[in-house]
């Protein structure tokens, strides 16, 4: 699956975060880019701030879209795109439009998932063009151990579109790496614990 549009209605659910860390993970498997589609640029901040240190080549997307992702994916075994936090944005609907997979990190928290019924709505409609578009929803910064993420599965569960099995959880180590213009496949054995989890992602996003 070539080509994952990283997707949400709402900032602040990590949504860089995770796109920026599951394009390194990815490139330990075969060639991967990130494509910024977002006018914040929150990607390219990251890349330019690795200063070359990073395995993984961020461009900017934020106009010509689907030009640019079939591009990419003529020269890459796996396209992240990283969308802008709104199902308004020209961006996200274009990606949606050339991606083979919307997946869509939401936070433990009921706002959050109100927000994602909106991506579930913009996901149907890209479908009208391509038909084939997979949807993935993964919960991410989960705190194992709150009552909120423990009922969080069955609320999610009301929606429509599938949930991974895989959750990402809340760990001090994706901020940390960020912060040091890295990402968690850097940080040593501090790292481990969340690669294993992208790694179950990928598994799990490669299967469907």
């Amino acid at each position: 699956m070539p080509v994952i549009a990283v997707v949400g209605n709402k900032g602040g659910a990590g949504k860089t975060t995770l796109a920026v860390n599951l394009a390194a993970a990815l490139a330990r498997r075969d060639s991967t880019v990130v494509l910024d589609a977002d006018p914040q640029g929150s990607a390219l901040q990251w890349r330019a701030f690795a200063d070359g240190r990073a395995a993984v080549d961020v461009l900017c997307a934020t106009a010509g879209v689907e030009s640019l992702v079939r591009n990419a994916a003529s020269r890459h075994a796996h396209v992240i795109i990283d969308c802008p936090p709104s199902v308004h944005s020209p961006q996200m609907n274009a990606a949606l439009r050339v991606a083979d997979l919307a997946l869509i990190p939401v936070l433990p928290s009921p706002v959050d998932l109100w927000a994602t019924v909106h991506v579930e709505e913009a996901v149907t409609r890209a479908r009208e063009s391509n038909p084939d578009l997979g949807a993935l929803i993964v919960i991410n910064q989960l705190e194992a151990r709150t009552v909120l993420s423990r009922l969080m599965r069955d609320a999610v569960s009301e929606l429509e579109l599938p949930v991974a099995e895989t959750a990402i959880k809340r760990r001090a180590v994706f901020r940390t790496s960020a912060l040091e213009g890295k990402t968690v496949m850097d940080m040593g054995r501090r790292g481990e614990q969340a690669i294993a989890e992208l790694d179950q992602l990928i598994d799990e996003v490669l299967k469907s």
